[in-house]
């Protein structure tokens, strides 16, 4: 009997061109259906909740695909881990209704950016957020981000290379929130800093949208212009104009893509993983 069975997994996104197959390969879809073929002798098409860029992570990515596998259900995660690099890793397997996709039925997607703006890096975590040497204006970040939210036309926060029929989209919460770190790190301004960055804060931040779906570059490109919010180059009612504007000139540049993670996805009761 034919089987659609659902992944839950994470992966550091790193050494990948992105989550989707692609023909030159070295994705992470790739990587996890060469591992089932391996463990079924079936190949296998993957649907996945969201196609992460290249260098972007998932920590709660969920993925489908059918299979005439008789392979026990609670052996599926532990069997995939070691046939897959270390950077991907699959924490559960459900199986699921027939109908079940695992990108339309997903109701509501988060994204984190980690920002770090203390005054040197963090060399362990390096490969998941964003140095920003400087400090930041966090008071003027949050409210910046409040103009995102609801239903808007995103077509300023998203690439020109975008191929959707329209930009529309509907943000549920956008905002900023501290992480505590370790005392040995500094995140108090030197008393020069005060004066060259006055209003302004050090420290580890994690930058989190959530909405019912999202553009090519969207959460990147409003991670850009929120850091010039930030830095004082804009002010927080700019976001506002900016959406108005429909024009991708008018936003700031894409955020480097090692410092987002495709945080969670969630799915109606019926199609919890």
């Amino acid at each position: 009997m034919r089987r659609n069975i659902c992944l839950v997994i994470s992966y550091d996104g790193t050494d990948y061109f992105g989550f989707q197959s692609q023909p030159g390969g070295n994705t992470v879809q790739d990587k996890l259906e060469e591992a089932v073929r391996i463990l079924t002798g079936e190949p296998h098409h993957m649907l996945g909740a969201g196609r992460t860029d290249a260098g972007v992570h998932a920590r709660g990515m969920f993925v489908n695909f059918h299979t005439d596998s008789t392979i026990p259900i609670d052996r599926w995660a532990v069997a995939l881990n070691t046939r897959l690099p270390e950077d991907i890793v699959v924490h559960s397997a459900r199986e699921m209704p027939d109908e079940f996709n695992a990108r339309r039925h997903a109701v509501r997607k988060t994204y984190r950016y980690a920002i770090n703006c203390c005054k040197f890096p963090d060399p362990f975590r390096r490969r998941f957020e964003f140095h920003h040497p400087t400090p930041l204006n966090v008071g003027a970040m949050q409210a910046g981000l409040q103009h995102l939210i609801g239903e808007h036309d995103f077509t300023s926060f998203t690439s020109p290379l975008s191929t959707k029929p329209h930009h529309v989209r509907t943000v549920y919460e956008a905002r900023l929130e501290s992480v505590a770190l370790p005392d040995d790190i500094p995140t108090l301004l030197e008393e020069r800093d005060r004066i060259r960055f006055p209003g302004k804060t050090r420290g580890l931040f994690h930058l989190y949208v959530s909405g019912n779906g999202f553009l090519y570059n969207m959460v990147r490109i409003i991670a850009g212009t929120i850091l010039q919010v930030g830095e004082g180059k804009r002010q927080p009612d700019d976001m506002a104009a900016i959406l108005a504007a429909r024009s991708r000139a008018k936003a700031g540049p894409t955020a480097m893509a090692h410092g987002l993670t495709l945080w969670k996805i969630e799915y109606d009761e019926k199609y919890t993983c």
